[in-house]
């Protein structure tokens, strides 16, 4: 860790096993000062210094703007404040204010809104003139109806500012769009107020889908990791693994980059670190949406595993206002498989295999302990019990060495036999 007296802020630390990799290249950076809603306890070692700010109460989770630029400011006071960066989905829009407020490169306040507002990012690309799909955004089920006739079944309904495709389904005819309406609007009420209600319904597009983390610094994209989806079965839009080409050609694709670059430009980002999904179809890629953060389900963890590119490193560089160093040392293709339990249960105890006693398997990990709940969509969503990471060659081998592996993970549960669930759906 740096020893003079700046820092950059990071807002939100997340879950230990999903994020201690970042917080550990950021580290290794800058000097890091986390504001977080709790103390800061595996986050210690890394960290220069840390503050807390609960959040709000009420119904889910609304974090406290004017607590967190407050605790920016104190420590401004004190430290040269450098750059602030988050990757938790939560934290993005108050990571904007905090820039703007201390004069630091960023997202701005658009820029954020337009990533976690889903109907924004649509109303932006449009205005843009940038292929997407067709879209409505609803607020009752009876509007939902009539934008899915419009627009022609199949269609995609999702919640306005969720993340991880929670309360998102595909929906085939009519006689399923209430009630996938009512999740997304349900789903949505999770989140801060100003999403609550409502749904977008999209179509339905074709082809294979991949996400792209990138920098942008100065108005410049700089795409450094591809991740091609593996989804659950429908009508939902689990994602149960993701696979990382190190060498990927889209990585230098013009038109894919030229869509990413004029895509941020739509919803006013200059600087920042976004997670970008797209679909290849018929009529060429298409942006589904475009999130403020890196993304999540450890899929920066793979693109540094596949190229040595570090992440956290490239975050803090970017915070800083800086053009981050995105060449390779190696180039390798590594993915990761989620497991999920053949229905809702009760863990009672999970067994994963050791590195190397499949072909690639670099890590194997349960993701809950005995005793936890598990539920499967559409009671809860990113109902995982463990997970495999795997490298190998070429991504078809990566893939099929992904399946060996997540077989040789054992789950022994209890069923829950509850007729309902009314908690959060994840």
């Amino acid at each position: 860790m740096n020893d003079d007296n700046g820092v950059v802020l990071q807002l939100g630390s997340g879950f230990q096993p999903y994020r201690e990799y970042l917080v550990r290249g950021a580290a290794a950076r800058s000097g890091l000062w986390l504001i977080d809603d709790e103390p800061a306890t595996w986050q210690t070692p890394y960290l220069a210094g840390s503050s807390v700010v609960v959040p709000l109460e009420g119904a889910g989770l609304v974090l406290d703007h004017a607590g967190l630029l407050a605790a920016a400011e104190a420590v401004a006071r004190t430290h040269e404040v450098r750059g602030v960066c988050t990757y938790d989905e939560p934290s993005v829009i108050a990571t904007a204010l905090v820039a703007e407020r201390l004069g630091l490169p960023g997202l701005t306040a658009q820029g954020a809104q337009g990533c976690r507002d889903k109907a924004r990012t649509r109303q932006a690309l449009t205005a843009a003139g940038l292929p997407q799909p067709s879209f409505a955004v609803v607020t009752t089920a009876a509007e939902a109806a009539v934008a899915a006739a419009d627009i022609g079944y199949p269609v995609v309904v999702k919640p306005r500012g969720m993340a991880a495709s929670i309360g998102v389904a595909v929906v085939s005819d009519p006689a399923g769009i209430a009630d996938a309406f009512d999740r997304a609007d349900s789903s949505s009420r999770n989140g801060p107020a100003e999403y609550h209600g409502g749904a977008l319904i999209e179509e339905m597009v074709d082809g294979p889908e991949i996400s792209v983390d990138g920098a942008v610094v100065a108005g410049e994209y700089l795409p450094f990791c591809i991740a091609h989806k593996q989804l659950g079965e429908p009508p939902y839009f689990e994602e149960v693994g993701h696979l990382v080409d190190g060498a990927d050609p889209l990585l230098e694709d013009p038109e894919l980059r030229e869509l990413l670059r004029a895509a941020h430009e739509a919803i006013g980002a200059p600087y920042g670190i976004t997670h970008t999904e797209i679909r290849f179809t018929s009529r060429g890629p298409v942006v589904i949406e475009i999130n403020g953060r890196l993304g999540g389900d450890l899929i920066p963890y793979l693109g540094k595993l596949a190229t040595g590119i570090d992440p956290g490193a490239v975050l803090v560089d970017v915070a800083r206002g800086l053009r981050p160093q995105l060449e390779p040392d190696h180039r390798t293709c590594v993915g990761i498989r989620f497991c999920y339990p053949p229905e809702d249960c009760r863990v009672v105890e999970i067994t994963v295999p050791e590195p190397g006693s499949a072909p690639g398997l670099v890590e194997a990990h349960p993701m809950v302990g005995p005793g936890a709940s598990v539920r499967l969509p559409p009671r809860a969503h990113i109902g995982r019990h463990a997970y495999v990471v795997c490298s190998a060659d070429d991504l078809a081998t990566c893939a099929d060495r992904l399946t060996a592996a997540a077989e040789l993970v054992h789950l022994k549960y209890d069923a829950l036999n509850e007729p309902e669930y009314s908690g959060r759906p994840w």
